[in-house]
């Protein structure tokens, strides 16, 4: 799998870990049915710890993306396309209402806030 996962964001590694996974899974890398490494397995090739790979399965499990098969592993779930970018597009909607509101604590512009976006996504190229 080709999972980006940085030390130094502010994101929690599990979070980062979760999206790398989403993101595979709605760019078609990931299809439904295809078995994820083991835990163990992720954890030892990222070099993070096997319980921030447990919850980033977790979470996505609870979510519908995957799903477990007690001694067989972790799959990608069979659910539409659609209904897998609806979840993703709350989730997004919900991570922007937050820097909306810190934002505006610290009187930040949405301008100003898109502009930091537009940096952020350059140097990430």
């Amino acid at each position: 799998m080709n999972i980006r996962i940085s030390n130094q964001s502010e994101v929690p590694i599990y979070e980062q870990l979760k999206g790398e996974i989403i993101r595979l899974i709605m760019n078609g890398e990931l299809r439904p049915g295809d078995p994820l490494l083991s835990m163990r397995a992720l954890a030892k090739e990222l070099s993070i710890s096997i319980i921030t790979t447990k919850r980033a399965y977790q979470d996505l499990e609870a979510s519908g993306f995957v799903y477990s098969v007690v001694g067989k592993g972790t799959f990608v779930s069979e659910q539409n396309a659609e209904n897998r970018r609806e979840q993703v597009l709350v989730e997004i909607e919900n991570k922007i209402e937050d820097l909306l509101k810190i934002s505006k604590q610290v009187d930040l512009s949405v301008d100003e806030l898109t502009e930091m976006m537009k940096v952020m996504e350059d140097e990430s190229i």
